[in-house]
């Protein structure tokens, strides 16, 4: 070996190590000038989420009810994600059950009627009679979104006449999951506990054995603050998480985890909760200003004391202390009221000075779209999806609406997995076991079960800015292999291509039958 290409050695004993090494004069730079100060501490999901969920659901519900931008967010998530109600379109494997094509969609035509029947009415699915089936994804998907999680417990009630199911979906907002405490009071900033009788442990009302793997949920009867339930007990009811006998589930857990060993989820709004509410107060901060400047308010200074003010003109007509008209300011001697056309009377010796608000009208547009796209980048929803503005080129606001698209169906497939989906299995077998249903080997073999229970979740589709060139677009990737007929079919409309084969064979029958009649019977004119 050369002399210019000596191995490196470790430092020998008492000598120093290398003060420059990889990412010690980069990201793990403790002395570079744009990291003294910034030194995190993340320690595991439990007290990195856990421990400030609390806060976090309470600031992201007032920037939904608060905030246009967040509720946009929350709002355009729930419209594309589920819109009026993802439909369950039975797909069962057919060749592994051994039907025929005819046979297999005469089956998911009826099973598709009896789930309708099911879930389109509010008093047949709800336990608490309020929202149909879609309804209850609508709300699962707003409050799993603000909240970070949502649950729905599973519950049994009397079939009746109109309803022959017993299934019943309650859904349970993520301040009810919590840690049961020993005082009888609920701590919101203590999620972590220990079931005393098998020794797990909880966290933030989620049970877990000692591999970790969750096997019940905590449910209380009140939320955190709730004030009608001060004087009542509170009480924790510990739920499986899957039956012992059946195996279903008996609560629904709808998250998406960022971290491994996650058991609670985020607000969806906690990375852009900061600009959020900077921007809301800039916005309202703006607007007063602006609302100031609009006023015209006259102030009368007198060297004498004014025993009557004039009738009126502060612009009411109730008459208040001293006689004169009813002002807000009578609660307190030292206010002033600024309105349009008020006049307030000012005591001897006093004046009024004004401030000179510098309103920044002029960027105010150029910066909330600024802070619009760093929020929309967060959020995946781009700026133009965000604010609901299309000024942009054709390309442009296309690209937009693809890139927001994609995390659209990711969402949808969380929102199927994890709610959709079991309710359709857990109906669907409650059908076949009442006879409703014809499912051989349902309850014999899991992957017959599988093969049942496969079902397509149709939703909203993508929205089209130029449907003409959208449709050639389509009919040129059909024609070159590229989609299939079914493919396009579904991406464009929600349907199914072979359902409309079968409807045009229809109507265009009932077109030739009519042709034929007028020809035959002459004018109609």
């Amino acid at each position: 070996m050369s002399n210019n290409t000596k191995a490196s050695k470790p430092p020998a004993l008492g000598q120093s190590a290398p003060q420059t090494s990889g990412y010690s004069e980069a990201a793990g730079s403790h002395s570079r000038r744009a990291f003294k100060g910034f030194n995190p501490n993340s320690t595991s999901p439990n007290e990195d989420i856990n421990w400030n969920n609390f806060t976090m659901r309470q600031r992201a519900r007032m920037l939904y009810m608060g905030a246009p931008i967040a509720t946009s967010a929350i709002n355009t998530n729930r419209t594309k994600v589920v819109g009026a109600g993802l439909v369950a379109k039975p797909t069962i494997n057919h060749k592994r059950l051994g039907m025929t094509p005819e046979a297999a969609k005469l089956w998911a035509q009826h099973t598709e009627e009896e789930f309708s029947l099911w879930a389109s009415k509010k008093q047949n699915c709800d336990s608490i009679a309020m929202n149909n089936f879609a309804g209850l994804q609508q709300i699962a998907v707003v409050s799993w979104l603000t909240s970070g999680d949502v649950f729905a417990l599973v519950q049994r009630e009397d079939p009746t006449r109109l309803n022959p199911y017993s299934l019943r979906m309650h859904l349970v907002e993520a301040d009810r999951i919590s840690t049961p405490s020993s005082t009888g009071i609920m701590l919101s900033g203590v999620t972590d506990g220990m079931n005393e009788q098998n020794k797990n442990d909880i966290f933030d009302g989620v049970e877990v054995d000692s591999k970790g793997k969750v096997v019940a949920y905590h449910v209380c009867n009140s939320y955190p603050i709730q004030q009608s339930y001060k004087r009542k007990p509170l009480e924790w009811t510990r739920v499986l998480a899957y039956g012992k006998e059946t195996g279903l589930p008996n609560i629904l857990h709808v998250m998406s985890a960022e971290r491994p060993e996650q058991y609670r989820g985020v607000s969806y709004l906690a990375q852009a909760m900061e600009p959020i509410l900077q921007m809301r107060r800039f916005t309202e901060s703006t607007l007063m200003a602006a609302l100031v400047q609009t006023y015209f308010t006259a102030w009368v200074t007198t060297d004498t004391d004014q025993s009557e003010i004039p009738f009126n003109e502060v612009g009411s007509d109730v008459v208040g202390k001293d006689g004169g008209p009813k002002r807000e300011m009578d609660a307190n001697e030292n206010e002033y009221d600024m309105g349009p056309g008020t006049i307030n009377h000012m005591a001897d010796g006093e004046k009024i000075t004004f401030g000179n608000p510098n309103i920044p009208t002029a960027t105010f547009d150029e910066f909330c779209k600024s802070i619009a796209k760093l929020c929309g980048a967060a959020l995946e929803i781009p700026q133009e999806i965000l604010l609901k503005e299309f000024n942009s080129s054709y390309s442009a606001a296309r690209a937009a609406l693809l890139e927001a698209w994609e995390a659209f169906k990711v969402r949808r497939r969380w929102l199927v997995d994890d709610f959709c989906q079991p309710v359709y299995e857990l109906w669907l077998s409650e059908a076949v076991a009442r006879g409703r249903i014809s499912a051989p080997g349902f309850f014999d073999d899991p992957a017959i079960r599988e093969a049942w229970c496969k079902v397509r979740w149709m939703g909203p589709v993508q929205g089209q800015l130029d449907p003409l060139k959208e449709v050639n677009a389509a009919e040129k990737q059909v024609n070159n292999a590229f989609k299939t007929r079914s493919s396009v079919t579904l991406e464009m409309g929600g349907g199914d291509w072979h359902e409309n084969v079968s409807e045009m064979a229809i109507e265009n029958q009932m077109l030739a039958d009519a042709q034929v009649e007028t020809k035959e019977g002459g004018s109609t004119q």
